[in-house]
């Protein structure tokens, strides 16, 4: 993520640990087997790489910040025979989820020896006794053919729970490690949680793993499910082409994921180079005008017959501001719908110009979200799980596991919280896109 500010503060990468790790890993006869090295308290990854970047931190006499090396402790925390986990699954669907959940439970079952490991249903609501949904035991007879399933064999939910009731059943089970699962919402809830467990003075590990199909977490390099979200994009991108160039005047409007970073959008862009335009949160455009998207789209018909456009979700939705604001269950504002909007502006626009189109609308949002995840994605998901489990294992909390800088990396939740990847309007992907598209400024 080239255009973050400089991270200084100590406590930015900082990790709670619940005490001390007195326990041998049962990991440690197999790994002496194979000569592998068990990761040190020492290991730590750079934060910033860049030259200039470094230069600047020693220019004001701060030592580089690095972040923990995820991976396995020769001593953790726990006692396997006794230890009981549990795993939750929050938010909306995204591809990989399955993947997850299998990885934590075969990691602890067969690695770690721990055999009291329940899943929780249907997200933060499975806390909650008036809800009355039931604990599904784990073990991997239970997640041995999920990888193949979209979904997650827990369910989701979305919405805030009550966080005292959340920790009163955590405490009422006995659980030592929480596995928590979801995007930004569901992970300052984590945090929360980790919050109330040390105000009771509670030994319990909460660790978390971010889910974003949009991959806008901040600190996250890379977020499982987008590399499938991509995948199935291009084809809905070629559809929409084969689409267009079937019919005179034809336009293509493909609806793509991204609330408020376009990083599915450009990325499915680049790699089926059959768009024209395409539109994120992050860079404005105008409709009307010279420069505007109806003039650059009359150019294009003029000159190709035919035009393919790509919009994220949260892209243009300054077009709607004096709409009314409606909420979903967690909060987040619901976006109006930019590509029904496009659809009808289009239509419209080249109404008033006596100009006959034949446009054709795909969004194939749901459908993305609830596949399985592809071969990429679920080799993803598996290290996402076992880095998790280890971390647990050792006494970790109030941390979600990260891939930076070609590694994985253990990130406070603090850090992450509150702040959110976006694409560049100058960096190197969204220059990438206006020379694949010929795209030029729509302002």
């Amino acid at each position: 993520m080239k255009d973050m500010s400089l991270i200084d503060e100590k406590n930015y990468t900082h990790i709670d640990s619940l005490g001390k790790t007195n326990i041998q890993s049962p990991l440690q006869t197999e790994y002496k087997s194979r000569n592998q090295p068990f990761i040190s308290s020492n290991d730590k990854i750079l934060v910033h790489i860049r030259d200039s970047e470094l230069a600047d931190l020693k220019g004001r006499n701060i030592s580089p910040p690095s972040f923990e090396l995820a991976g396995p402790r020769e001593k953790i925390y726990f006692d396997p025979s006794k230890l009981r986990c549990a795993l939750v699954t929050c938010g909306g669907l995204c591809p990989g989820l399955n993947d997850i959940i299998r990885s934590v439970v075969l990691e602890l079952y067969y690695h770690y020896g721990v055999r009291n490991i329940y899943g929780m249903r249907y997200g933060l609501q499975g806390f909650i006794p008036r809800y009355g949904h039931e604990v599904i035991d784990l073990k991997p007879s239970s997640v041995r053919n999920i990888l193949d399933m979209g979904g997650s064999i827990l369910g989701s939910s979305r919405g805030p729970q009550d966080i005292g009731e959340i920790v009163d059943c955590l405490e009422r089970m006995n659980i030592g490690i929480l596995f928590i699962v979801g995007g930004d919402g569901t992970m300052n809830a984590a945090g929360t949680i980790a919050d109330e467990i040390l105000q009771r003075k509670l030994k319990i590990s909460i660790v978390g793993i971010p889910k974003t199909i949009d991959n806008d977490i901040y600190l996250v390099s890379r977020s499982f499910g987008f590399d499938t979200a991509v995948e199935i994009s291009t084809q809905a991108i070629i559809v929409a082409h084969n689409e267009a160039q079937a019919y005179p005047n034809g336009i293509g409007l493909i609806k793509l994921m991204g609330r408020y970073s376009g990083f599915i959008a450009a990325t499915a862009a680049l790699a089926q180079q059959d768009v024209n335009f395409v539109l994120i949160p992050e860079v404005d455009f105008e409709l009307e005008g010279s420069h505007g998207l109806f003039t650059a789209l009359e150019q294009r018909l003029k000159e190709r017959g035919h035009a393919v456009i790509v919009a994220a979700e949260g892209a243009g939705q300054r077009f709607f501001e004096n709409a009314d604001q409606e909420h979903d269950e967690s909060g987040n504002i619901r976006l109006k719908d930019i590509g029904i909007f496009l659809k009808n502006a289009i239509i419209n626009h080249f109404k008033s110009k006596n100009t006959q189109i034949n446009i054709k609308y795909i969004d194939p949002s749901y459908i993305i979200r609830s596949l399985p995840a592809n071969a990429n994605d679920s080799v993803f998901c598996g290290f996402l799980g076992r880095h998790a489990v280890h971390a647990g294992m050792a006494g970790k909390t109030k941390l979600i596991i990260s891939r930076w800088n070609n590694h994985f990396v253990h990130v406070p939740m603090k850090s992450s919280l509150g702040k959110r990847k976006q694409v560049s309007p100058g960096g190197e992907l969204w220059s990438a896109v206006l020379e694949a598209t010929g795209q030029r400024i729509l302002l």
